[in-house]
């Protein structure tokens, strides 16, 4: 099991994909816990990273492209994404 902690924002730290019959448990700041599957913080994360994409513009006619950059650090990915209790339902 993985567990994730929400910081005073609202986000968890998730860069990349989990496993999806994976378990990762959120601790709240509110106090309060969850247990989500991978395929379901992958939902979420997908979402995130489509929101973040269209609002920078990084789809469609400006070319952007999917495959892998070629940077050490990458620019085009969110590492931070909100979440709040009762997702996991």
């Amino acid at each position: 099991m993985i567990t994730l902690q929400q910081d005073a924002d609202g986000f968890i730290r998730m860069n990349r994909h989990f496993p999806h019959n994976s378990l990762i448990s959120i601790s709240f700041t509110a106090g309060a816990a969850e247990q989500f599957t991978g395929a379901q913080l992958n939902a979420v994360f997908d979402d995130a990273l489509a929101e973040f994409r269209g609002q920078n513009r990084l789809e469609g006619a400006k070319g952007f492209s999917r495959a892998p950059a070629k940077t050490v650090q990458p620019t085009k990915n969110i590492t931070f994404v909100k979440v709040r209790p009762g997702m996991a339902s």
